[in-house]
């Protein structure tokens, strides 16, 4: 007997902590403060989304193996904001066997949707949800605050970037790796022990791997006029010859592939390829959406119009 009833592995409810309360960027505080964030309308300072991102590792692992950590792709959409104390639950459909494309979400507990994704074992990924979102953006009608970005610009040097287990990401993560597995959702002794990784060395956690491509991104001087508060509204992580190690050294360069608009941001979508220390063989990638909130830029209206 068979049925055509979709199945999925769902895990645990987990609390995700706040991380990125002293978050700081261009002088000042991000949307994770909860006073800027009820400035702009939110209720608190929410989570940083791809904090999520580790309560699928699990999961994923238990379709492919280790193989997710080589070739795996998480491609995601934010839908709802987490802040600190709310439960969420992360759900991956069983795909067909042999497939290794599969749909993922999340979702608080009471069922409010946090994310849905696919995810995908490469290296024939397929389209993934975030190309197929792309495919369908509009071009924006009047940009202000990325008015000074183009499509194909890039990052303005190489960025010689590193993880160590004690190192202070800086004013964009202020923590460490070690702090940060004192408070992940799912841990496991490869984040931290190269003895007891398959690969001999410490592994860093998907969700830190966001980290590391993101903290060095100053150095890339995209012309974003500021101060603008932004958030994540699109992200998609994707392994080619990972794992990613604490410890090593990597480099990584950055392209704008995309811009567009909503009525409440304007945003501008990164690709971060992350090389090896010569910069010749392509270890992972990054695709991410950064949203601008166009309320949090001062004089946002009277500048369109005058444009």
């Amino acid at each position: 007997m068979s049925f055509d009833t979709p199945l999925s592995l769902c895990g645990p409810l987990r609390q995700p902590q706040q991380m990125l309360a002293e978050q700081e960027y261009s002088g000042h505080t991000s949307i994770h403060d909860d006073a800027m964030a009820e400035k702009l309308g939110f209720r608190a300072g929410p989570i940083e989304g791809p904090t999520h991102f580790s309560q699928f590792v699990p999961l994923l692992t238990q379709l492919w193996s280790n193989a997710w950590f080589e070739r795996g792709c998480f491609s995601a959409h934010f839908q709802n904001m987490v802040v600190e104390g709310e439960s969420v639950r992360a759900f991956v459909e069983l795909p067909a066997p042999g497939a290794t494309r599969a749909r993922a979400w999340a979702e608080k507990a009471d069922g409010t949707p946090v994310l849905e994704a696919s995810a995908s074992l490469g290296p024939d990924h397929g389209t993934t949800l975030l190309e197929e979102r792309m495919a369908k953006l509009r071009p924006p009608e009047r940009l202000v605050i990325l008015s000074d970005l183009h499509v194909g610009m890039t990052g303005a040097e190489d960025e010689p970037v590193r993880m160590d287990a004690d190192q202070h990401m800086g004013k964009l993560y202020p923590f460490s790796l070690k702090q940060k597995l004192a408070r992940i959702t799912e841990s496991s002794p490869w984040y931290a022990d190269g003895t007891a990784s398959p690969w001999g060395r410490a592994v860093i956690p998907l969700e830190m791997v966001s980290v590391l491509a993101e903290y060095s991104n100053p150095k890339a001087k995209f012309p974003v006029k500021q101060p603008v508060v932004g958030l994540f509204a699109d992200q998609e992580i994707r392994m080619i010859e990972g794992p990613l190690f604490v410890g090593e050294d990597y480099l990584i360069r950055r392209e704008i592939v995309a811009l567009s608009e909503s009525k409440r941001t304007e945003s501008y979508w990164v690709r971060t390829r992350i090389y090896d220390a010569g910069g010749q063989r392509l270890k992972a990638e990054m695709l991410l959406n950064h949203a601008t909130l166009k309320e949090s830029f001062a004089g946002y209206s009277a500048a369109r119009k005058d444009g």
